[in-house]
């Protein structure tokens, strides 16, 4: 899973050179007034998405598999504690009903 975010970041900041270059050089329009950096960032991450989407797709693919193995281990360990308390609860109702026929029949 960090392997994926840091190369996603390392995409998103390759466009983000990129993007800046060609504002820098005027191929790209600049922004208005003071809101040139937020333009830069928005448009390095509108091209760093799809991006990212084709060329990790292997990698978010391992990323989900990674995802869903801890997510059915969690549930299986919920599911043994769960048992667990069960049979913990059944027993504490089999002693208290043993000792409630024990009064009853002395």
């Amino acid at each position: 899973m960090l392997r994926y975010t840091l190369m996603r970041l390392g995409i998103f900041a390759g466009c983000l050179l990129v993007v800046w270059g060609l504002v820098f050089a005027g191929a790209f329009p600049r922004g208005f007034g003071d809101s040139n950096f937020l333009w830069v960032l928005m448009l390095a991450l509108v091209l760093s998405a799809p991006i990212s989407f084709v060329v990790l797709r292997k990698e978010r693919d391992r990323a989900s598999v990674k995802v869903s193995q801890r997510v059915d281990r969690m549930k299986a360990n919920i599911e043994a504690n769960r048992s667990q308390e069960d049979d913990a609860v059944d027993e504490a109702a089999a002693q208290t009903q043993a000792q409630g026929q024990a009064q009853t029949s002395s």
